[in-house]
């Protein structure tokens, strides 16, 4: 008798408990902003982590503490530089989108290096 007196009790707390709060979504690319206001826009989000910055390359990579999206923003000398790309998982799928605001070539070839991102695995 006890201890279902405890059981129940147990299931009563548990069941008050609030839910842990999922994180918020992502925050979508505007390409109506400037490259300067947009990247002060997204990287104030506050489940945003940014990578460890390679000095080798020209860009700044951040992602979402779930891992279901992660910008890409040019520095000078990037390719396309100004540039935002985003990605975001889909489905099982990882879906490229982005904001040009330098010369078309540069930024294609910004989205072919994110595209081989992509397919990239451990052996």
């Amino acid at each position: 008798m006890r201890a279902l007196a405890l059981l129940s009790l147990l299931l009563l707390t548990t069941a008050c408990a609030p839910k842990a709060a999922s994180p918020p979504p992502a925050l979508r690319l505007d390409c109506a902003e400037t490259f300067e206001a947009q990247t002060v826009r997204l990287i104030a989000q506050p489940n945003l982590t940014p990578a460890p910055h390679e000095s080798a390359e020209p860009y700044r990579f951040y992602s979402t503490r779930d891992g279901r999206a992660s910008y890409l923003i040019t520095e000078p000398g990037a390719p396309g530089h100004p540039a935002i790309m985003m990605q975001d998982a889909v489905g099982g799928d990882v879906k490229t989108t982005g904001c040009r605001y330098g010369d078309q070539k540069g930024y294609d070839q910004l989205l072919a290096y994110l595209d081989s991102l992509k397919t990239w695995s451990r052996r």
